[in-house]
């Protein structure tokens, strides 16, 4: 099979894709797969072909890499987009270049458009024995998969079946020009140390190192896809709720969860939590375990990269990082109720129905408070929050509706139908989110 054959073969689910966005670093991988595609449009109905460069401004070689870029794209007749990135200071900068190429990636992807990248067999290969070195699982070792959302569309590697001097060989018989990336040159890198000093020698001796690589990290994904269709089976099992409308958050039946193995546990979690945040490897999952095996009256907290995990009776919840971010919680005044009260760092409030006459403000807990509840005569404010189950920890963010410098209502909690003058009344509560 010809490479064109083989590239439009891994395309072909994408054939009517608004346009195929090629990410194109300059180099001989991208250069190859443009100059492939940009061939094929010529002969074929593919939809518009786009290229893409991300500029980190890392080393001064790359200033020149955007220009070779337009001359590229020029001869071929593609339209190029230069996206400038700043890459966060940390301590891998591979990890920290990927990342911010990625969030330009997704961010200049549109619904429905492909973003086709060039990895190919010997860079999965590479993949692989990376991440095996780092002690991964197998979600891991399953390497980079052939496709995967990405923003609004979808990524395609179309050539990970691809040997590197398949790649070559194309570039030579069709006159092709590249940039080389200095620090390629650099075995400093763990990638470039596997990829110059390790996986010539293992050619050396199997011939066929990287084809077998490559079909190993294709089984591991193929195990991962069978861990992931028991993830859902336990997901949807021991998927639960808190049982109040006004607060989504995400929930799990942990007396369910516990039947299951340790095991199964564990895969339950990373399927679970595997789209919010960043897991630690299986060495610091202790946390897990505390939070699990706790006392009914503890108040255990497992934190993550991105939020938290907490209990509320037999529920499991998972709290993202807006919860805990810094608000005020001063009392703030509530000059015209008609309008939605906007609460630093805490979301929004606004009145449902008619709004109370008075001096109105919006306050927090601060211990103490009671409540004229019809019927029921003065409830203190605690118990009322225990009753409608509120999760202790949400309790100190919920707003509280004084007039008069009296607490007449608490948000998102509707008083008694029978409850007189304010029962046309309802306090909203809109609560705090993740900042994009």
């Amino acid at each position: 099979m010809s490479l064109e054959s083989a590239v439009l073969s891994r395309l072909e689910a994408w054939r009517y894709a608004p346009a195929w966005r090629v990410a194109f670093s300059g180099g001989l991988d991208s250069t190859v797969l443009l100059h492939v595609l940009a061939s094929a449009a010529r002969c074929y109905g593919l939809p518009t072909i786009r290229a893409v460069h991300v500029h980190h401004g890392l080393q001064a070689a790359a200033e020149q890499w955007p220009a070779h870029c337009q001359r590229v794209c020029d001869s071929l007749g593609v339209a190029l987009d230069v996206r400038h990135v700043q890459v966060k200071p940390g301590a891998s900068v591979e990890r920290a270049a990927r990342e911010a190429r990625y969030a330009a990636f997704s961010a200049l992807v549109v619904p429905g458009e492909v973003l086709v990248l060039a990895q190919h067999q010997d860079d999965q290969a590479e993949t692989l024995l990376y991440r095996l070195l780092r002690g991964a699982g197998v979600r891991g070792l399953a390497a980079m998969a052939q496709s995967r959302p990405l923003g609004h569309g979808h990524a395609v590697r179309p050539l990970l079946d691809v040997p590197r001097k398949t790649l070559e060989a194309y570039a030579s018989r069709h006159g092709l020009h590249w940039v080389e990336d200095p620090s390629n040159g650099d075995s400093g890198f763990a990638r470039n140390f596997l990829r110059q000093d390790i996986l010539p020698r293992l050619a050396g001796h199997w011939p066929g190192a990287s084809t077998v690589l490559a079909r190993a990290a294709a089984h591991q994904a193929e195990a991962q896809a069978l861990l992931d269709e028991l993830a859902d089976i336990d997901l949807q099992r021991s998927c639960a709720s808190l049982g109040l409308p006004w607060l989504s958050i995400p929930c799990l039946d942990l007396q369910l969860l516990r039947q299951l193995s340790e095991p199964r546990q564990r895969n339950l979690l990373r399927h679970w939590l595997g789209g919010r945040t960043r897991l630690p490897d299986s060495r610091h999952w202790q946390g897990w375990a505390d939070l699990r095996d706790a006392a009914v009256d503890a108040s255990p907290v497992w934190r993550l990269e991105s939020g938290e995990l907490r209990r509320h009776g037999e529920r499991l919840l998972w709290l993202e990082a807006a919860w805990n971010a810094a608000w005020a919680n001063q009392e703030q005044p509530w000059l015209d109720g008609r309008q939605p009260l906007q609460l630093p760092g805490n979301g929004m409030v606004e009145f449902i129905g008619q709004v109370p006459a008075g001096r109105l403000s919006i306050a927090y807990r601060q211990g103490g408070e009671v409540l004229d509840v019809p019927g029921r005569g003065r409830r203190d404010l605690k118990r009322l929050l225990q009753e409608a189950g509120v999760p202790e920890f949400i309790r100190p963010r919920l707003p509280l509706l004084r007039r008069d410098g009296q607490v007449i209502a608490v948000a998102n909690l509707p008083l008694d139908p029978a409850c007189g003058e304010l029962r046309w009344q309802f306090l909203s509560w809109v609560r705090p989110v993740a900042s994009s």
